[in-house]
């Protein structure tokens, strides 16, 4: 079959993203009757999956079921537990969850990984840099990452506590232009139909303003595996519309479910807001404050000008103290020309001034690649 025919089968604003971050559910991932994973479901999702990467899609998945599983494991009944056997059910289930998504890709050939992020992570500019590498690095090995929130080690005062806005931040991680939250209900109402069955469906929604977010009911309580409910949606929404991508809302419950969506399934769209590049650069040249100063050469003044990465051979001093992560500015004959994010620390940075791009892993014993500022992460002031 074509690329072509095989875009054919879903959305278009699924089908012609890059990457795309699906978002799935506890109710989705643990069978109600047996409290084992269901796999029966997660085979659909990665025949789905393997479609849409055949098709030149890259795909990453943030799944929640690990602490339902955990729990069934170590025969943890009680619904509320205290936060240390919270954090026992999540180690117990991780394994759990791994396996059967490793199962259900490895029938398409497909390799899985795992990734536990805390909300520090995403939010630390350092190691958010960290773990867009690891992320970026696993796609384009062809791998799968499954992300979940590292709930061993989270704190109530540092997590998430919902995967939907986890996995908004996730898909900011990695540039998604599609996220995809696989729930039990086919999009936003403009009340809970399961109260009110008159409530109406909505299918687009271009801005979320205060008459959306009070549309919102509560978490499914019905469903016993859950913590997140709409208001969590149109809050990753929020944050994932902010940096280009658009959100889906859908029942996730068929057993090909992006495949339902390409066949008439109902679901809510939430436009993106701009681009993520745009909302990155904002954010490096306008909100951020240098922690240090490169200086550069002319020639690495021009190459920045055509829009390419800084390398270690065109700088020739630096000033502060910084980490890798921190934003610096970039100054030539002494006026600021670019901000950007730094690849290496200020030592590193001038231990490695003036040298090839090559000589990095033979000065320092590692690289981090081989731009000091990559032009992804570096915008023209």
């Amino acid at each position: 079959m074509t690329v072509a025919a095989i875009k054919s089968d879903f959305p278009a604003h699924i089908a012609q993203a890059k990457r795309v971050t699906l978002k799935v559910g506890s109710a989705l991932i643990v069978n109600p009757q047996t409290g084992a994973a269901n796999t029966l479901w997660m085979r659909g999702l990665a025949e789905d999956v393997a479609r849409l990467r055949k098709a030149g899609v890259e795909v990453m998945i943030v799944s929640s079921g690990a602490g339902a599983l955990g729990r069934r494991y170590l025969g943890l009944t009680t619904r509320q537990l205290p936060l240390d056997r919270k954090q026992a059910a999540a180690a117990a289930g991780q394994p759990i969850l791994m396996r059967a998504w490793d199962e259900v890709f490895s029938e398409h050939g497909i390799k899985v990984a795992q990734v536990l992020l805390t909300r520090e992570d995403t939010e630390r500019r350092r190691r958010w840099l960290n773990a867009r590498e690891t992320a970026d690095t696993l796609l384009k090995l062809g791998v799968v990452p499954i992300v979940n929130e590292n709930d061993t080690v989270a704190t109530e005062e540092i997590r998430y506590g919902d995967n939907d806005r986890l996995a908004a931040r996730a898909a900011m991680l990695v540039r998604s232009e599609a996220l995809v939250l696989l729930s039990d209900i086919d999009g936003l109402y403009t009340a809970d139909p399961r109260n009110n069955p008159s409530a109406e469906h909505i299918a687009v929604v271009e801005t979320i303003t205060p008459d959306i977010e009070a549309m919102a009911g509560g978490a499914n309580a019905a469903a016993g595996v859950g913590t997140g409910g709409m208001a969590t949606k149109i809050a990753a929404a929020r944050i994932a519309g902010a940096a280009g991508c658009s959100t889906t809302i859908m029942n996730g419950q068929a057993l090909r479910p992006l495949s339902a969506l390409g066949q008439g399934a109902r679901y809510t769209l939430f436009a993106a807001q701009g681009s993520s590049g745009a909302a990155y650069k904002a954010w490096i040249a306008g909100t951020v404050v240098p922690a240090g100063q490169i200086h550069i050469d002319a020639g690495a003044a021009r190459a920045l000008a055509s829009g390419k990465s800084l390398l270690p051979s065109g700088i020739s001093s630096v000033a502060g103290l910084f980490d890798k992560g921190d934003s610096v500015s970039v100054l030539h004959d002494g006026r600021e020309l670019a901000r950007g994010i730094a690849a290496y620390s200020s030592d590193d940075i001038a231990a490695i001034k003036g040298r090839a791009s090559k000589d990095i892993e033979t000065i320092l014993g590692y690289t981090s690649g081989d731009e000091v500022i990559h032009r992804d992460d570096l915008v023209m002031v």
